[in-house]
């Protein structure tokens, strides 16, 4: 692979801004951390490597796409658990105010600051002081919980309700469970993916567009019956690969074989696993910077049951860009329990069961008059609340806080044969950064070389991601040969997933470096041959060959 030096970052990001590929947002105000403009030709490219990503997963067969508002109410976050566990841990210089992260104080003397506790984290700035990176002093107020969600308000007035920008995509797909199962028949396995952006208020935002405050994110949620041993094809994935696993360290194994020996805890985490090396190698990134990471039970999410980080090696080391985890069943579950509403999928018995049913409904008579329109939302809290409840209990419906009596309920007891039961499915969920892997792809393709005794830059990106498909260049604007590549431009123009930029301005060597420093695969020039017999001459951006080429059989 390339090394990476600090010369080489500097050169590299340079470029990204004076090419409209990665820009600081709001420059001329002064900026804002943790944000960044994708240009005019990064806008292009964050398209492509999004709609490549969709691609991917929809040909599994069975995936759908939803889209989800940004903005969540407070009860949405507060059941994922988001409200009490979506913290990191700060701690203010007591010279220049300035707050950072306290484990990114420790981070180069302790392999796993993220993972380690508020005392933990406290003592251990204590015995080492580092110092502010604002100021350089050694002076650390106390350590402190800081929720990353942005607050925001839905509503006007004193009726406006809490809410958040949403941290992840991933709650929209699970409040819209039912709708999806409804869609897929009532019958799993299936996912929901979604693309947009998330929102994570940064203590330090740092490393460029590694670490950022408004991110475009990717997700898939893919719903599965934790009782149906899933069975998945691994030969695709016959080389081996590098996994850190948690209490092994560094194994070179096949997602086969570490499924097969459990290093790999679910099968089905190991197949997307394959899926999302797939995903990332199509798009660029280089096999020998690509590893997978098993998270430690120190620092496994409230939710996971097994986590994988998809790491990519580049300017700023080992960056995690993708999460794999098996959620278990803890999202569907806290949003049904929160609610009352049922966010289960069916499972037929092979054989009816004789089952005793042990539980409550309400009585129709009493609790509708009382609840109205909620009367039915009610009914299946009640529904789904355990045979040793008491009562009066109450209980947040729709912003409405209601009291359920006694009176609204009655005790159901009764022997029944059932031909299956209601389950609340499992969940493996991919979770893509696009923002890094977009970075990651732009450092892994830019390439410095010489040509002609001068440095040349240049970047060896995918035709499948390439912001620009091709550039036409006029050899001269002259006698005709800009009219006819404005023309060839034009009608590349409205062919279906081509774009095209025409560049008339400067020497044509010039031209083609611009080209190339952006990753455009293909030049067509024209030049007075072009007029005579209406051929071109395309050039290969990889392999530098011109070949003439008829203009009704250039393959765009």
């Amino acid at each position: 692979m390339e090394e990476f030096t600090t010369e080489r970052l500097s050169r590299l990001t340079g470029m990204l801004k004076r090419r409209g590929i990665i820009l600081p947002a709001f420059e001329i105000h002064g900026g804002a951390a943790g944000l960044y403009d994708f240009g005019p030709v990064g806008g292009r490219l964050r398209n492509r490597v999004n709609q490549t990503w969709i691609d991917h997963w929809q040909s599994l067969g069975n995936i759908v796409e939803i889209s989800c508002p940004t903005i969540t109410p407070y009860s949405v976050l507060e059941a994922s658990g988001h409200v009490g566990e979506f913290s990191d841990f700060l701690t203010e210089c007591g010279q220049c105010s300035e707050a950072s992260r306290a484990d990114h104080l420790v981070e180069h003397i302790h392999a796993n600051a993220d993972a380690l506790s508020k005392d933990d984290l406290s003592n251990l700035i204590k015995e080492s002081n580092p110092a502010c990176p604002a100021c350089g002093a050694c002076d650390w107020g106390p350590i402190e919980a800081q929720n990353l969600m942005f607050n925001t308000k839905i509503g006007a007035g004193t009726s406006g309700r809490q809410g958040f920008l949403r941290p992840e995509t991933a709650q929209g797909m699970f409040t819209s469970f039912t709708s999806i199962y409804r869609h897929f028949r009532e019958r799993l396995p299936f996912g929901a993916i979604q693309t947009g952006k998330g929102y994570r208020n940064e203590i330090s935002p740092r490393q460029g567009m590694i670490r950022l405050r408004e991110f475009n994110m990717a997700e898939l949620e893919y719903f599965i019956d934790p009782e149906v041993k899933p069975v998945h094809d691994f030969s695709s994935w016959a080389n081996s690969v590098t996994l850190i696993a948690d209490g092994k360290g560094e194994l070179q194994m096949t997602l086969g074989q570490a499924v097969e020996d459990e290093v790999i805890r679910h099968p089905t985490v190991g197949y997307f696993m394959g899926w999302t090396m797939d995903f990332l190698l199509s798009v660029g990134i280089n096999p020998e910077g690509l590893r997978f990471r098993q998270h430690e039970s120190t620092e496994m999410a409230h939710y996971a049951q097994d986590c994988w980080d998809a790491e990519i090696l580049g300017s700023y080391g080992w960056i995690e860009c993708v999460g794999i985890a098996h959620r278990g069943c803890y999202d569907l579950t806290a949003h049904e329990n929160a609610t009352g509403q049922r966010l289960r999928a069916w499972r037929t018995f092979d054989e009816p069961k004789i089952v005793e049913i042990n539980g409550w409904t309400t009585d129709g008579a009493k609790a509708g008059p009382a609840f109205r329109a909620l009367a039915g939302k009610v009914k299946s809290f009640v529904e789904n609340l355990p045979a040793n409840s008491t009562f009066p209990i109450s209980h947040e419906i729709d912003g409405m806080n209601l009291e359920i009596l006694p009176e609204h309920v009655k005790r159901v007891q009764r022997t029944e044969n059932v031909n299956g039961e209601w389950f609340v499915p499992h969940v493996v969920e991919p979770a893509f950064g696009i923002d890094r892997i977009i970075w990651h792809l732009l450092d892994h393709s830019y390439t410095e070389t010489e040509k002609s005794g001068e440095d040349y830059a240049f970047l060896s990106l995918p035709e499948l991601v390439s912001p620009v498909d091709v550039t036409v260049l006029p050899l001269f604007e002259k006698d005709g040969m800009d009219l006819l590549a404005q023309e060839i431009h034009k009608n590349l123009c409205r062919r279906r997933n081509v774009f095209s930029v025409y560049d008339a301005s400067g020497s044509i060597g010039r031209r083609y470096a611009r080209a190339d420093e952006i990753g455009v695969p293909w030049c067509i020039t024209v030049d007075h041959e072009s007029l005579e017999n209406k051929t071109v001459t395309l050039r290969s951006r990889d392999s530098g060959e011109q070949t003439r080429v008829s203009i009704e059989d250039l393959p765009f």
